[in-house]
């Protein structure tokens, strides 16, 4: 059997998008990526969740919501309840306090002091996203803020994550020791293949960027894909509209805005 991905406690784990119609999300998400989508929740009990699969691997999430569009970001967290007890002394706000996930974990759904929602995740049976950084999956989340030197200093107190400027890239956020922890599981050549990479470069969990104009704060999710322009021609001929793109020395990328109004980026790797 195959080893089972862990998430160290301050390292992002696990993605959902809630969605008004989630029949139609799946639709959308199982087309672009070709994620088979499953309901998790028992027969008879109440709500949704569908676990999106890649390979038969767990990806990310669909649930339904009765506001607007949007993907999550999970936090992976030793101890949910002693961790939100401290966001409202750093400034930020529980939304929804600790409760259990039936027997996958226990979640809190919190804000920073800027405004940006994220949540926490204490893994018991669902231990987070198990294939990531492949074509057709996570790749990793940014937070967008209008204050980066203000938020920044809220998810390390919270956290205890470092910051590291890398060229080309802007500022990353970093668990320290979590390339080793790769190295030591389920990546094990994690090391040699970013040999060329900046110092540390296998401890980043994501970065931090300044919101754009009218832009909300948010956690934003991007998605690896295999060839960008081909991924972005598939979310159009599915309803979903292509914002922007850019490239840079790492990546070339595509902001999408899903048929309800979820926001996330395409990103093909382009080499170290």
């Amino acid at each position: 059997m195959a080893l089972q991905r862990t998430y160290p406690h301050g390292v992002t784990c696990w993605i959902d998008t809630e969605q008004p119609d989630p029949a139609e999300a799946a639709r959308f998400y199982g087309g672009l990526f070709g994620w088979t989508l499953t309901e998790a929740m028992p027969p008879g009990a109440p709500g949704s969740y569908l676990i999106a699969t890649l390979a038969g691997e767990d990806v990310a999430a669909v649930a339904p919501v009765s506001g607007p569009a949007t993907w999550n970001t999970y936090v992976a967290v030793d101890d949910c309840d002693a961790t939100a007890a401290r966001v409202p002394g750093l400034g930020g706000t529980v939304t929804a306090p600790p409760a259990d996930a039936g027997p996958g974990g226990r979640a809190a759904s919190c804000t920073d002091p800027q405004g940006a929602p994220f949540r926490l995740w204490q893994a018991r049976r669902r231990l987070g996203a198990q294939l990531t950084n492949a074509p057709d999956t996570w790749n990793f989340s940014d937070l967008h803020t209008p204050d980066p030197a203000a938020a920044t200093a809220f998810y390390v107190s919270l956290f205890g994550w470092r910051t590291t400027d890398v060229p080309g890239a802007g500022t990353m956020l970093q668990v320290l020791g979590y390339g080793d922890h790769l190295a030591a599981t389920v990546d094990p050549d994690i090391h040699q293949r970013q040999a060329g990479a900046p110092p540390g470069f296998a401890d980043v969990i994501g970065g931090v960027a300044a919101t754009r104009r009218d832009e909300p704060p948010h956690w934003h999710v991007t998605f690896s894909v295999a060839d960008r322009d081909a991924a972005a021609t598939t979310a159009e001929r599915l309803g979903g509209t292509v914002l922007d793109g850019g490239e840079n020395p790492w990546t070339r990328t595509a902001l999408v805005r899903d048929p309800q109004g979820a926001e996330f980026t395409l990103s093909q790797f382009t080499g170290l």
